[in-house]
């Protein structure tokens, strides 16, 4: 520091400081203020940095709720198969059926109901939402998934996709616009839509996709609830099985089961498992013969009792056989049939020979394709199970004394008749 003592009388004293000095006098003089920008600055910084990782935190915590959550769930039962299926956040699929809207709802089965979804991208599917209280817990729904997700057939409804979110477990298929092929055959207005060339159609696929489940998918499947309400129609009539709620699957050498539980549709069910909760593959070849037969005639098994002799339509069917009058079953609403005379005769003998009593009797459904594609000689049929309402037994407790041989049973989603 300089200072310059020329002329002091009354003249103005210059003190030279050097630049570093300058600053050091500011800041002494001002070290509050500073210290009090520093710390508002800092405080901003920090409330800024809690808000910003509160908001990632947000995001990833509803991320996880919506997908992570599948994940987690099925590595819990310790799950590392390769689903190969897309998995949809809940907030999708809620957006999808206008948060599953009673407008949009198809039906009610016994383990929730069925919504019809719009996704964003404009594709039409259908959504089986199942309710809390349905008892199928995340290691069932997970057998489901993967049961559905490996059977891949022209003549099976599709899986698109899953949902799981804590107790929300929903399961995506793909729409069939014109619903059960039980609404077509059963109606007296809508059954005049089906003419022989759908209804022999609608017949064969079904059998094509038995065949599949019974001997060409990865694994031996036996439905148990084959009825005409699981079976699905799309856009140009094509039969899709659906609804493996009650489905077993075998051993490829196994060839039959017992259960203590018996459970299907009466109509359906075949006599020994209705009987004795015995089934096999050929407990379906008897539910696919009741459906070839209702699909003829367009009557209900379950509901039809013909007057003389208490006959249900599997009796009346083998009654108008023996006595050579089988052209009586057709429905009418089919129209003049005599053109297609040895079709329609060939489907009831098909049919009739499905229903058989005994197992043994009945064909598998490979020879069943068979039958129905060609102009092969075939066996006469015997008389059918369950042919009178009074020869139905009724399952009881005696049924409970078989224990079950296969543990294989799979809960799925069961949806009854829409």
């Amino acid at each position: 520091m300089r200072v310059d003592q020329d002329g002091l009388d009354g003249q103005d004293i210059y003190i030279r400081l050097a630049n570093s000095e300058l600053d050091n006098s500011e800041k002494n003089r001002h070290p509050s203020k500073i210290k009090q920008v520093r710390i508002i600055v800092g405080s901003a910084l920090l409330v800024m940095g809690i808000l910003i990782l509160g908001v990632i935190s947000y995001v990833w915590k509803k991320k996880i709720s919506f997908k992570g959550i599948t994940r987690k769930n099925y590595n819990d039962v310790g799950g590392n198969e390769n689903m190969e299926l897309p998995v949809f956040d809940f907030m999708t699929i809620a957006n999808a059926t206008c948060n599953f809207s009673g407008n949009n709802k198809l039906g009610e089965g016994g383990f929730g109901p069925v919504y019809k979804g719009t996704l964003q991208e404009g594709q039409v599917v259908a959504v089986k939402r199942l309710s809390t209280n349905s008892g199928q817990g995340i290691n069932e729904f997970k057998n489901e998934v993967l049961l559905i997700a490996k059977l891949q057939h022209r003549n099976l409804v599709k899986l698109l996709g899953y949902s799981v979110q804590e107790n929300e477990k929903m399961l995506i298929y793909e729409y069939m616009p014109n619903k059960s092929l039980d609404s077509f055959i059963f109606d007296h207005t809508r059954s005049k839509l089906l003419n022989w060339h759908n209804r022999i159609h609608i017949i064969g696929g079904i059998a094509r996709g038995l065949l599949y489940l019974h001997q060409d998918s990865r694994l031996k499947i036996i439905h148990r609830d084959l009825k005409a309400s699981n079976i699905l129609l799309d856009d140009t009539m094509n039969p899709k099985i659906s609804d493996f709620g009650l489905a077993r699957t075998f051993g490829r050498d196994q060839t039959e089961a017992k259960t203590k539980r018996i459970v299907g549709t009466h109509g359906y069910m075949s006599p020994e498992y209705a009987g004795y909760g015995q089934f096999s593959i050929k407990s379906d070849v008897f539910s696919f013969g009741v459906l070839v037969l209702e699909i003829v005639s367009g009557k209900r098994n379950r509901e039809f009792c013909h007057f003389d002799d208490h006959l249900n339509l599997l009796g009346l069917a083998w009654r108008l056989w023996i006595e050579d009058q089988a052209m009586e079953l057709i429905d009418k609403s089919i129209g003049d049939m005599f053109t297609l005379c040895d079709q329609v005769l060939r489907c009831i003998h098909v049919g009739l020979l499905c229903v058989q009593q005994r197992p043994e009797d009945r064909p598998d459904m490979s020879s069943v394709v068979l039958m129905l594609s060609s102009e092969s000689l075939l066996p006469k049929p015997r008389q059918p199970g369950f042919y009178s309402e009074k020869a139905r037994p009724i399952a009881d407790s005696s049924s409970a004394k078989h224990e079950p041989v296969s543990t294989n049973e799979i809960s799925m989603t069961l949806l009854e008749g829409r």
